[in-house]
């Protein structure tokens, strides 16, 4: 779903989305295709919603956004560091 029909949905609510279809352009992260994975009234409660379903499927790009917002605007972050020897 598009976020704009996901906001008509989803009035003033939290929501924990999945991106099934993303791309990045000029550094920010651009969410084409969304699925809701379930709507929170508070954000705390979306947050740990989200930390446990991160933990189990790493793999997924998953996201936490209020309907409020009319535009996402996602920055991509580059990681830059050390990792530890095997």
């Amino acid at each position: 779903m598009k976020w704009k029909k996901i906001r008509k949905l989803y009035p003033q609510q939290w929501l924990l989305l999945e991106a099934i279809k993303a791309h990045t352009e000029a550094e920010a992260r651009i969410l084409d295709q969304l699925s809701v994975i379930d709507t929170f009234t508070d954000s705390q409660k979306a947050m740990k919603e989200y930390t446990e379903l991160h933990h189990k499927m790493p793999e997924r790009e998953l996201y936490v956004l209020h309907t409020d917002r009319e535009i996402i605007e996602i920055s991509e972050r580059k990681w830059i560091g050390a990792r530890g020897s095997c």
